[in-house]
């Protein structure tokens, strides 16, 4: 069985209006860090997860703590597609938060 590796990436647009919006967004943010997402740009998360089963977990995982104020999106999409974005203007972020090295256990 081959292993399909996929990133799951959160995109969102959230109200910070009031004091409840603000600590509702700082919450999301935090809880998106635990989750083991890594922030791409200031409202897009990126998340490493080995199949389609995985992703739609944590997909489902964090549709339960969004808040129910602004806009929140996900999109799965291969690790291969997501090696192929291009970039207009910027660097890649090589760091090794941002990486998937496989592990095989004997």
């Amino acid at each position: 069985m081959r292993c399909r590796v996929l990133r799951l990436l959160i995109m969102f647009d959230l109200p910070t209006l009031t004091a409840e919006d603000r600590h509702n967004y700082r919450q999301f943010r935090k809880r998106l860090f635990q989750d083991g997402f890594t922030m791409m740009q200031e409202s897009i998360y990126t998340c490493i997860v080995i199949d389609r089963q995985a992703a739609n977990l944590l997909n489902n995982k964090i549709s339960l703590y969004a808040p129910k104020q602004g806009l929140v999106q996900s999109l799965i999409v291969t690790e291969k597609q997501f090696a192929s974005m291009h970039f207009l203007t910027g660097e890649k972020n090589t760091s090794e938060e941002n990486t998937f090295e496989r592990l095989t256990v004997i």
